[in-house]
């Protein structure tokens, strides 16, 4: 395969957003590693098998919006719109959609085996999530599902199960490390769908900025965004993570800007570019803050 090649399908997969499940399983193994639990193969695994779920979501993405038309209409920007791979030709459905599937079944075979080795929970997450793989563009985003269901599948339920694959269990404090990076990626999904809304509509989604329109989406952005820190402060003042996971607080001025950049574009029509991009930076910058965060305790 030549280089131009491996450039267009590393775009085609969205390559540049695969920082995201790898910063999720990291979180995973890093709250497992402070309980005294840490498999390197068990962690390298669970990678692999995560970021090909994510490669999966991302190319069963492109290739119904590009059989709906969507990502003929959209306003493409470095963060939201697709790749358009697709629509220049550079790459064809039949192609994208083979190795959707098949990038799925190697993410399911790495699942399998991982709880042969831990155990049903694991199962059970693996099933959602997989349910959430084939199903988000086609239903899930019709529906007003698809915030909901990104943030928990590709968010929450990462963490959960990242650390369930090391310890075999499951506690309070694993479900609330795992809170706010589900919060951050639903809300990394519902600011994206701003440029794209009639292009959304006109492919016949259904998501939460065309059902209230953007002031009051933005404001919702608002609201979990802040929810988001809340979590994390209130956490520990009960004890129930480590103190030194309010470094992840750090993004707050950047959450601020992007609210800001959203609200002017909803308000006044001004670009929505500026909020896209800081947007981007909390989300990753929360949760490897909070990686970190969980390692210095």
């Amino acid at each position: 395969m030549s280089s131009e090649k491996i450039k267009v399908w590393l775009a085609q997969i969205r390559a540049n957003f695969l920082l995201l499940p790898v910063l999720l399983v990291s979180l995973g193994g890093a709250m497992a590693f402070k309980h005294g639990f840490f498999n390197w193969y068990l962690f390298y695994l669970t990678m692999l098998g995560v970021i090909s779920a994510h490669i999966s979501v991302n190319l069963f993405n492109e290739y119904s919006d590009y059989r709906t038309g969507i990502d003929f209409n959209t306003e493409r920007t470095p963060f939201s719109g697709g790749s358009g791979m697709l629509q220049a030709g550079l790459t064809n459905p039949e192609q994208v959609r083979f190795f959707a599937w098949f990038i799925l079944v190697i993410s399911l075979i790495i699942g399998l085996y991982l709880t042969w080795q831990t155990g049903p929970i694991l199962l059970l997450i693996i099933a959602l999530g997989a349910f959430a793989t084939i199903g988000y563009t086609d239903y899930l985003a019709r529906w007003i599902l698809g915030e909901l269901f990104a943030g928990l599948c590709l968010g929450t339920l990462v963490v959960l199960g990242s650390y369930l694959v090391q310890t075999k269990q499951l506690n309070l404090a694993a479900l609330i490390t795992s809170t706010p990076p589900g919060i951050l990626t639903a809300l990394l999904l519902l600011l994206n769908e701003f440029p794209d809304v009639e292009a959304d509509r006109k492919g016949g989604r259904k998501h939460l900025v065309i059902k209230f329109g953007k002031k009051k989406s933005i404001l919702i952005y608002g609201f979990f965004l802040a929810l988001c820190y809340v979590v994390i402060v209130f956490s520990v003042l009960t004890n129930l993570i480590p103190r030194t996971t309010l470094i992840a607080c750090l993004t707050l001025p950047l959450a601020c800007l992007a609210f800001y950049g959203g609200w002017v574009h909803s308000t006044r029509g001004e670009t929505i570019l500026p909020a896209l991009k800081w947007n981007v930076l909390v989300v990753l910058g929360t949760d490897f803050l909070l990686v970190i965060g969980v390692l210095m305790s």
